[in-house]
């Protein structure tokens, strides 16, 4: 069901992006403008990262098999990278486009009203669809979507700022501020690609969870630590929804095997109900029992207390 969503947010994504970039490259070709042009080339770019976006969400819903045993999560995670990639190079062909125009000085602008009303329009739509795509990455916690609705966001921003610059344009008679827009937009696509290559990128490397989730971690442990000696070799990633969680928890030499297992359990169910699509492996470690108060029916806490008397 959730993985329906997320494709379903895509498809959007894609038929908007569609739409979007023939009309801003029939009305930036009649305009001559660089500016209309340079949203239509990322409205395209924006297009590709909807393909992929979508291709990631369909891929990663697939349960873990005998080649990929942890899922295949990652791949929203190779996704982002790549339409990070993608919005440098759009960025990188508008400044140079942009800067041709005021190097050779060839910027002439017409119906510069119709220019406005695509504009307007595309922001307007784009604006609607990314919140949709926002709201659906959240409540799916989908790496690939969230890229795609940062996409749409920054379009939303630089429609306004192209928007913006026709008016100026249209009351002023400067025609060049059109490539000086342009290159502005770019500069905030530079920025959106830098953010989304932050959020996409380094989680491939296996990076730890954000403090704020391993420190749900820590509550949820401080809460059991009545039941167990103490805990270590936490480690964390996140796989792209998935969080992986692992640890080492000691606990009293005479704990049997059942009641160790139904303490893992209730640890993970805990960490679970307050990190969403979480994964956690808890790896049971005997105390050395050299404690003197040390007894069948031994709380970790008396414990606890003799081993800091006798160390």
């Amino acid at each position: 069901m959730i993985n329906r969503e997320k494709t379903r947010a895509a498809q959007l994504s894609i038929l908007s992006n569609f739409i979007l970039i023939v009309i801003k490259l029939v009305v930036g070709i009649m305009m001559q403008s660089v500016s209309v042009l340079s949203e239509a080339v990322h409205s395209a770019i924006d297009l590709i990262a909807a393909i992929i976006a979508w291709f990631a969400v369909r891929e990663s819903g697939k349960p873990a098999d005998n080649e990929h045993n942890f899922g295949h999560g990652k791949i929203e995670n190779v996704a982002g990278t790549i339409e990070a990639v993608l919005i440098f190079g759009a960025a990188i062909y508008i400044i140079w486009e942009a800067a041709h125009k005021l190097i050779t000085g060839t910027v002439a602008i017409e119906n510069l009203g119709m220019g406005a009303m695509v504009m307007g329009a595309s922001g307007l739509t784009n604006y609607l669809v990314s919140r949709h795509l926002l709201s659906v990455a959240i409540k799916t916690d989908s790496v690939a979507l969230e890229a795609d609705a940062m996409h749409l966001r920054t379009d939303v921003y630089t429609s306004i700022g192209v928007l913006g610059g026709l008016i100026a344009i249209k009351l002023t008679g400067v025609t060049i501020l059109d490539p000086l827009i342009a290159i502005a937009v770019a500069c905030l696509i530079l920025k959106a690609a830098y953010d989304l290559t932050k959020s996409a990128f380094f989680h491939i490397l296996d990076i730890k969870l954000p403090d704020d989730e391993e420190a749900v971690i820590h509550t949820v442990m401080q809460e059991h630590s009545s039941n167990f000696l103490e805990y270590h070799k936490l480690r964390t990633r996140k796989s792209g929804h998935i969080r992986h969680i692992d640890m080492h928890l000691v606990v009293p030499k005479q704990m049997t095997v059942e009641v160790g297992h139904h303490l893992s359990h209730q640890i993970s169910a805990d960490i679970e109900n307050r990190l969403d699509y979480s994964h956690i492996l808890v790896h049971i470690e005997p105390c050395k029992g050299v404690c003197d108060g040390c007894s069948v029916d031994c709380p970790s806490n008396v414990c606890a207390a003799n081993q800091k008397t006798t160390s």
